[in-house]
C-alpha cells in the first residue's frame, strides 16, 4: 500500500499549497482529454427523466406529442434547479423493429426508413434546442440520426447546450443483434462533454452489458456516465441494465445516470446511482416524471486514484517469478 500512500500524500500537498479540494488537486495527476477544460465547481444539479417513447418514426402527431412532452419536462427540471437534464434512449423516436420491418411481420428483415417523418423529427429537436437556450438547460435525449443514404441510421444520443446548440452526439456502437442486422449503423467512439467543470460520458441502449464502455470512459476521466436504456426492466434483479449500471458506478467509483423508459419503470425506474453504488434518487412508475440529485465531486474517492496505481506495474515488482514454491502450482 506504499504507493497508494505516497499518491495520496502527494495529491493532499498539492490541496495544501494551492487551497483546492482534494478531488480538484487528484485532477491535476489525471491526464484530461485534449481540449476540455479542468472543474469550475464541486456540486452539480442533474434531471434524470423516464417517459414513454414512441414506436412509429412515421406518427406525425405523436411525434409532435412526444416533443411537447420533452420540453414539459424541460420546464420542469428547470424549476428544479438542474443544470442538465438526462432523457432515455429514443426519447423524441424508438422505432420499434417489426414497425419498421419491410416484411412487416416476425421474422423481422431490413428496416425501412422511407416510413420515418424525418422532417418533423427535425422540427421538434429543433424545438427542443431553442427552449434549451431558453432555460439555459443542457439536454441530453435519444434519437434516431439519419446518415447518407442507403445507410442506416445511427441510435443517438443527442447533446444540447444551454445555448441551444448541438454540442456533440453520441451514437451506440454495441449494438444488439436485430439492431445491427436490420436497423442501425453502429458508432465507433466514445464522447465525453463538460458541464460547469463536470466531465461526463455517454452510453446507450445494451451497453450496461459492456463494461468494457464505461471502463474506458474512467480512463478519459469522466466523473458522471449518462447512459440513456429502454430495457429490459424486467422483474428479475430489478431489472438487470439497472443493476448492472449499479455495479459499474461502484467499479469505476463515479456517478452513473439512468434513464430508462415508462415501459420499464414498474422494476426500473430511472434514478442516478453514487459512485459507491447506491441509488440516491429514482423516479416514481408512471407516464412521465423526473427526479433530481446534486452531484457532489467535493467528496474524497480513494479507491478510484488507487485503481489506476494498481493497473500499473505495480504489481510486477513484487512478484516472485523465480521463486519455486511460487512456480509450482501443485505443491502443498
Amino acid at each position: 500500500m506504499t504507493a497508494n500512500r505516497n499518491f495520496k500524500r502527494r495529491v493532499r500537498a498539492r490541496a495544501a499549497k494551492t487551497g483546492e479540494s482534494y478531488t480538484a488537486a487528484l485532477r491535476h495527476f489525471r491526464t484530461a482529454p485534449q481540449g476540455e477544460s479542468m472543474p469550475k465547481n464541486t456540486t452539480m444539479r442533474l434531471s434524470v427523466a423516464q417517459l414513454a417513447v414512441l414506436p412509429d418514426p412515421g406518427d406525425t402527431a405523436a411525434l409532435r406529442d412526444g416533443g411537447a412532452l420533452i420540453r414539459r419536462l424541460m420546464r420542469d427540471a428547470h424549476a428544479a434547479g438542474a443544470r442538465l437534464l438526462h432523457l432515455p434512449e429514443g426519447a423524441l423516436t424508438c422505432p420499434d423493429k417489426t414497425i419498421m420491418s419491410v416484411s412487416g411481420a416476425d421474422p423481422v428483415g431490413p428496416a425501412d426508413w422511407s416510413r420515418a417523418d424525418w422532417a418533423t423529427l427535425a422540427a421538434e429537436l429543433q424545438a427542443i434546442t431553442e427552449l434549451a437556450a431558453q432555460l439555459r438547460l443542457w439536454t441530453v435525449l435519444g434519437s434516431v440520426h439519419p446518415l447518407t443514404p442507403p445507410r442506416r441510421p445511427h441510435m443517438s444520443l443527442y447533446v444540447i447546450s444551454d445555448d441551444g446548440a448541438i454540442a456533440t452526439r453520441y451514437d451506440e456502437r454495441m449494438l444488439s443483434n436485430t439492431k445491427v442486422s436490420h436497423m442501425y449503423t453502429p458508432g465507433s467512439a466514445p464522447v465525453t462533454f463538460t458541464v460547469d467543470g463536470v466531465r461526463f460520458g455517454c452510453a446507450l441502449g445494451m451497453e450496461a452489458a459492456y463494461p468494457e464502455i464505461f471502463l474506458e470512459y474512467e480512463r478519459l476521466d469522466v466523473d458522471c456516465v449518462l447512459f440513456s436504456t429502454h430495457g429490459p426492466g424486467t422483474q428479475v434483479n430489478n431489472g438487470p441494465f439497472a443493476l448492472q449500471a449499479q455495479a459499474l458506478a461502484a467499479a469505476n467509483s463515479y456517478w452513473v445516470s439512468y434513464a430508462g423508459t415508462s415501459q420499464d419503470a414498474p422494476n426500473a425506474p430511472s434514478g442516478v446511482i453514487s459512485p459507491n453504488g447506491d441509488w440516491i434518487t429514482r423516479c416514481r412508475p408512471g407516464p412521465a416524471a423526473i427526479t433530481t440529485a446534486e452531484l457532489d465531486l467535493a467528496a474524497e474517492n480513494h479507491a478510484r486514484p488507487w485503481r489506476r496505481v494498481a493497473r500499473s506495474d505495480l504489481y510486477a515488482r513484487h512478484q516472485a517469478p523465480d521463486d519455486p514454491r511460487s512456480l509450482d502450482r501443485t505443491r502443498p
